[in-house]
């Protein structure tokens, strides 16, 4: 009988502890806040998260670049689209190619890699060139960025370097990155000049005026020339009547 009763008094026990275990844990669970809203999206914690991003992390730092992208993506709704090059293709541009840069140029260099407008992966066979980028014109010896597709394969083309992206590094449908095997040079900073303009030609009312000096002249001189043949006319008329009043006088005294 004791025996029973104590066997019993465990599993009341148990179903008791059971019982008290289950709602503290449902009244801690209530308790908890719900769980906040996404964190603001950070270009650089996406690409230290890839890795092998760590010049083009130290590029956005140094020109700022990353900051303006953190602030557009999280007050503008258009979105935006990074093509990053990794240090592969940082490594294999020529030596002291980065530190020839001016700090203006190492900012186009870096937003000529930032497109304002977010681009899904099916979005490039639909785009038009050239693609414009946050480097500014677009236009030939300047910043073109052309895009084109065959198959599954995407190809960037700058006038200077042709590259290819490798894949989606992340995309949330505001910010899309893509790894890129080559750094994008852009035409304004790596290619040839663009060929000097041709002189201007001369005006025309110069050689109008040229001409009238000319038709000036001609006729001064046609009027000296009538002026010297009249007065050389007026010599011989008064030497001839010269000579004709002495005859008559001659005559008449004879």
């Amino acid at each position: 009988m004791t025996s029973h009763f104590q066997y019993s008094f465990q599993f009341l026990l148990l179903i008791s502890i059971t019982l008290l275990f289950t709602t503290i844990t449902t009244t801690i669970a209530q308790s908890a806040p719900p769980p906040g809203p996404p964190g603001p999206t950070n270009i650089t914690k996406i690409l230290e998260k890839a890795s092998q991003f760590t010049t083009l992390i130290r590029l956005f730092a140094i020109t700022k670049v990353g900051d303006q992208i953190n602030t557009q993506l999280n007050n503008s709704k258009q979105g935006m689209t990074v093509f990053a090059p990794t240090d592969n293709a940082f490594s294999s541009l020529s030596v002291g190619t980065l530190n020839s840069l001016s700090d203006q140029q190492k900012d186009e260099l870096v937003q000529f890699h930032v497109i304002p407008t977010f681009i899904s992966t099916s979005q490039f066979q639909t785009l038009s060139n050239p693609l414009r980028t946050q480097a500014g014109d677009s236009t030939s010896y300047n910043f073109p960025l052309n895009i084109t597709t065959s198959g599954n394969q995407v190809n960037l083309t700058t006038g200077v370097v042709n590259a290819t992206v490798a894949n989606a590094i992340y995309t949330d449908g505001s910010l899309a990155v893509y790894q890129v095997d080559k750094v994008l040079l852009p035409m304004s900073l790596f290619g040839p000049q663009p060929p000097a303009a041709a002189p201007a030609p001369e005006p025309l009312k110069d050689k109008k005026k040229k001409s009238g000096d000319e038709d000036t002249t001609a006729t001064g001189d046609g009027k000296a020339s009538a002026n010297s043949v009249g007065r050389i006319g007026l010599r011989r008329d008064l030497h001839g009547l010269t000579r004709g009043s002495i005859a008559i006088i001659i005559m008449f005294y004879l």
